[in-house]
């Protein structure tokens, strides 16, 4: 089993930046990475298996729910703490921060802001502890970019709910206690949360096989026939479609950081394999082409760095805006994308077998760049906000 030697790059003295108690919230992460991800990883890529066993300790070093009050079971953290954990997750894998990033932005965060307060009780500290896992319910087979042409209808029958519906592309489903669901109220057509429990007659959740990304991240669909759900589940605090895309900024905003953790790790790998394998006669890190792709990938994470540094200050005060955020996730993501690719290179064959992380992360990130938000229309968002035009509509 090859030891975890990942050193992060910090080119421009970013750490002054961040508090102590930044700093031991990270280095937490971070040990827990090496300690609990690292050495079964690769195998449960491999296996196509989401390590269960991993839950408890992601409950332990506060990944799920970092920022929800400490009454609520949460650790009562900010924004900035969000992303330092979510980057240190990612380092180690990025089906490992989804499920971290379904619980917290998906699941809890919903519930917190626009559940009740018997929600909040009932569902939170065991989310929270992990006790119980969620799964967030809104793209569907004919509904990705649009999820507002969402078909998922809900009706009310006197004493309860029926749903019925299909959700796909769903992190979590398999082994998720409940799903936190978005559908239409045949009532007036608006767009509403539902709390859905396993159990509940008519709800299943099929595993989706066969993926090439995310192997170690569990995916499936959420199925709804007639399901009745109790009237106490329904989430009264919003409605309409700004409800979920609330949730889908919270979990941006922590792929922001995430991605940047899976390059930070491509990056490092790659420096020390640079140094350490020799072909005539001297390391290929002294050569020229080498040495470009190196010192081009920490260029390109310093300014990641940096954007997200400034994301999380913003979104601590408040002040952080949907775009900013879909500007952050797209240039993280696509500069993990290219970094990836670009370390492979330097590792040459090795670097497409499990004895590295990089082709794993390259897998993942190819996911990363399209769920929560394609490459293409966070472009156009940030296109729409600086014109005040819409193209995609």
């Amino acid at each position: 089993m090859a030891q975890d030697l990942y050193q992060a790059p910090d080119y421009y003295q970013l750490d002054s930046l961040l508090t102590d108690e930044y700093k031991l919230i990270r280095e937490a992460a971070r040990e827990w990475v090496k300690r609990a991800v690292s050495p079964i990883i690769e195998d449960a890529a491999q296996k196509a298996e989401f390590p269960t066993q991993i839950i408890k300790g992601l409950a332990e070093i506060g990944a799920f729910g970092p920022f929800i009050p400490e009454e609520y079971g949460g650790a009562g953290l900010d924004y900035m703490s969000y992303g330092l954990i979510m980057q240190e997750i990612e380092r180690g894998d990025s089906g490992v921060r989804s499920t971290a990033s379904v619980q917290t932005s998906l699941v809890m965060y919903p519930i917190y802001t626009f559940g009740n307060e018997a929600q909040k009780q009932k569902y939170l500290p065991r989310l929270a502890s992990g006790e119980i896992m969620g799964a967030f319910g809104l793209t569907e087979p004919n509904h990705g970019s649009n999820p507002g042409g969402m078909e998922s209808r809900f009706k009310d029958m006197g004493d309860h709910y029926l749903l019925n519906g299909a959700k796909m592309w769903i992190s979590n489903a398999p082994f998720a206690d409940i799903a936190v669901v978005w559908a239409k109220d045949e009532a007036d057509n608006r767009i509403k949360g539902l709390i859905v429990e396993r159990g509940m007659e008519g709800f299943s959740t099929p595993t989706t096989h066969n993926k090439w990304s995310l192997r170690a991240s569990a995916t499936g669909e959420l199925i709804f026939d007639n399901v009745k759900v109790p009237k106490e589940n329904l989430l009264p605090g919003k409605t309409g479609l700004g409800a979920p895309l609330m949730c889908l900024d919270s979990a941006r905003y922590g792929i922001a950081w995430g991605a940047l953790g899976a390059a930070m790790d491509c990056y490092d790998t790659a420096l020390r394999y640079a140094k350490e394998r020799t072909q005539f006669g001297k390391p290929i890190a002294s050569f020229q082409l080498q040495q470009k792709k190196l010192a081009e990938m920490i260029t390109e994470i310093t300014k990641a760095q940096l954007l997200t540094w400034r994301l999380g200050s913003l979104r601590n005060e408040g002040k952080a805006t949907s775009a900013q955020i879909s500007m952050a996730k797209r240039n993280n993501v696509d500069m993990a994308l290219k970094i990836a690719r670009e370390a492979r290179q330097v590792l040459g064959a090795m670097g497409i077998t499990g004895d590295y992380s990089i082709m794993r992360h390259m897998m993942n990130l190819e996911s990363v760049v399209t769920y929560e938000g394609t490459h293409d229309i966070h472009l156009l968002i940030t296109g729409m906000d600086i014109t005040g035009i819409p193209a995609f509509v």
